[in-house]
């Protein structure tokens, strides 16, 4: 019998001066006779003898260390172990032990030096649909204008607050959210714990989300235009919030003047074609504008063209580094469907853009944050370093669903136990440098989904254990407006709905959860730095270790029946005095004694 252990953490990895000093842990009753560190350098494998250690770091394991210099080399340091016998050798990296020498992107990997932002880690992010989360008390008449909204070939619809949402008109139907009302509730975001905002689309657009932009360098009147987004700027950095935007850079909408459908000047490039933008877009053989999805409303911007790279990001006033300057000063961008954008009306050199755009952002913000959204595999855009970091739907959201709601993204059937779900999402995390894990946007439910105690439907009971896998998994977390207060919802336009200010119509014990989780995030350097240990995975339950030098923080997650679970030995638990801190469960001698769908965490240092 063999185990080990290693994190790309300390106390398993430790910088001196120019010098990345790695240990590996065993145990076991047929120890290695040598340990070799398999690294890269200039992308060249290169093997170096590690050293046994005299003085055991913990009972019951010996300890194997070598050295990297970190003066040379890229950034990304790749590296794995290979343990040696007279007549075997095994392979050990994030998934385990294994006899197959491991493929490149499967081994650890640390970033030294980090030049991603250093500040997403430490945040907890609240996602706003500015129509639905507040209206101000100084909304002025003008904000509530009617309009026609040609692509839904009507008036847009003005509802009371409290008015019930219904599925007709969903794009047209506006509640009078505004910006002044996000800047009038920010204490109540302080006291949720909330650090950062991210804001669904914000610029001038006939629709209620704002994803047919019409104008990309003005706020919409509806939201009380570009002086309520000045005074919602200074009020969030008077509050310590970062303040993220929605780039929609894939489409415009049909109204902006670039493309101008409606004909309101002489210059649109969908009817003139000597428009000097007529270049931005991409036509088919009858001259009609390709679109996005079938969606006519919003016509594909087309890469091919250099005036609009220049335009979008390149050029010295592009608006990708309009926004990241002052007065507006926002801390990133959140790239709505970036892996669908590029050239000749489809993804063509998709990666040269997306980079193009992260590249000109930390040009002009070097600590700007690029996140970008991806409901499939985003690694080979985070593998390359085209963005900082993705919504993390395949690592996080989609096996969460899977294990505590019995259902897929598209609300299929998908019924998988603990040792299935946490393959799943260490086989994701895997493919990542460590920091590139830290960054990751995790959520449990969006404005692109139904709300996550609607999808638990008759598992309602299930919630606070994902609210707490929220806050203590690898990865930044994002709470949707409203799931703190228990707000429901199904697919849009229902997951949409206002935010409900009425006390009486919010779960207070689960807003209390979260005011606790993040008061825990904020204080503990495992949950927003350390590595991640599955110590336990089958059946029902779930528990897993963060680990950031002395300090452990234990999450032991059951979704079925009473239940007693001996954990197997576990050096990274021993010998540790354990401060529970949720959940009814108790913890002794390797023991852990669960009652029936709960969630409990521990905490020691």
């Amino acid at each position: 019998m063999l185990n080990a252990w290693h994190l790309p953490v300390p106390p398993f990895i430790q910088t001196r001066k120019d010098k990345l000093h790695i240990t590996l842990w065993v145990s076991g009753t047929d120890l290695p006779q040598r340990v070799v560190l398999r690294y890269e350098k200039d992308n060249e494998e290169t093997s170096l003898q590690m050293t046994r250690q005299k003085a055991a770091p913990e009972s019951g394991v010996v300890a194997w260390r070598g050295v990297i210099d970190l003066s040379e080399g890229q950034p990304r340091r790749r590296y794995s172990f290979k343990l040696l016998w007279l007549d075997k050798q095994r392979w050990f990296t994030p998934q385990g032990l294994s006899s197959i020498p491991p493929a490149r992107l499967e081994q650890f990997a640390v970033d030294l030096p980090d030049d991603g932002p250093q500040w997403v880690q430490d945040q907890v992010f609240y996602q706003i649909f500015p129509d639905r989360f507040a209206r101000s008390e100084q909304r002025t008449p003008e904000q509530d204008q009617v309009y026609y909204h040609h692509a839904a070939k009507r008036d847009i619809i003005l509802r009371d607050w409290d008015e019930p949402l219904i599925a007709d008109a969903g794009g047209s139907t506006f509640y009078g959210g505004d910006l002044d009302g996000i800047s009038e509730n920010l204490p109540y975001l302080k006291m949720l714990g909330i650090t950062a905002l991210y804001l669904n689309p914000i610029f001038t657009a006939p629709s209620v989300h704002k994803y047919d932009t019409q104008d990309y360098r003005h706020v919409d009147v509806q939201f009380g235009g570009d002086h309520a987004y000045l005074r919602l700027r200074k009020n969030t950095q008077r509050y310590g919030m970062r303040l993220m935007l929605d780039g929609v850079f894939n489409h415009s909408g049909d109204t902006h003047q670039w493309f101008d459908r409606q004909q309101t000047h002489s210059t649109g490039a969908s009817h003139n074609p000597q428009s000097p933008w007529r270049d931005f877009y991409s036509y088919n053989q009858d001259g009609r504008a390709l679109d996005w999805l079938g969606y006519s409303s919003l016509p594909k911007l087309d890469y091919q063209s250099a005036s609009l790279v220049d335009e979008i990001y390149q050029g010295e006033d592009s608006i990708v580094r309009h926004w990241l300057r002052e007065p507006w000063g926002i801390d990133g961008w959140r790239l709505d469907v970036v892996h669908m954008l590029g050239e000749a009306g489809g993804a063509k050199n998709n990666l040269l853009h997306v980079s193009g755009i992260t590249k000109a952002a930390k040009e002009t913000h070097p600590e700007a944050y690029i996140l970008g959204e991806h409901f499939g595999d985003a690694r080979q855009w985070l593998q390359t370093d085209a963005e900082d970091a993705a919504m993390n739907y395949r690592g996080f959201t989609f096996p969460i669903w899977g294990f505590l709601a019995n259902t897929d993204i598209s609300y299929d059937p998908q019924h998988i136990n603990a040792e299935t779900c946490m393959t799943w999402m260490d086989e994701y995390r895997a493919g990542l440098s460590h920091q590139q894990q830290l960054r990751m946007f995790n959520q449990l439910d969006s404005h692109d989904t139904a709300r996550f105690k609607s999808i638990l439907g008759k598992d309602a009971a299930r919630l606070p254990l994902a609210v707490v896998w929220l806050y203590c998994w690898p990865g930044v977390p994002c709470v949707y407006y409203g799931d703190e207060v228990g707000l429901d919802g199904n697919n849009d336009p229902f997951c949409r709905k206002p935010f409900p200010w009425n006390p009486d119509h919010q779960d207070l014990d689960l807003l209390a959860l979260y005011q606790r989780l993040g008061k825990l995030r904020h204080k503990s350097r495992a949950l927003r730095h350390g590595g991640c240990q599955v110590i336990y995975a089958q059946g029902d339950v779930v528990v897993f270790v963060r680990v950031y030098q002395g300090e452990r923080v234990l999450v032991a997650i059951n979704r079925g029946e009473e239940t007693a679970v001996n954990l197997p030995w576990e050096p990274l638990l021993n010998n540790k005095a354990w401060t529970q801190l949720e959940g009814e469960a108790s913890f002794e001698n390797h023991q852990l004694s669960l009652p029936e769908v709960s969630v409990s965490v521990w905490r020691c240092q």
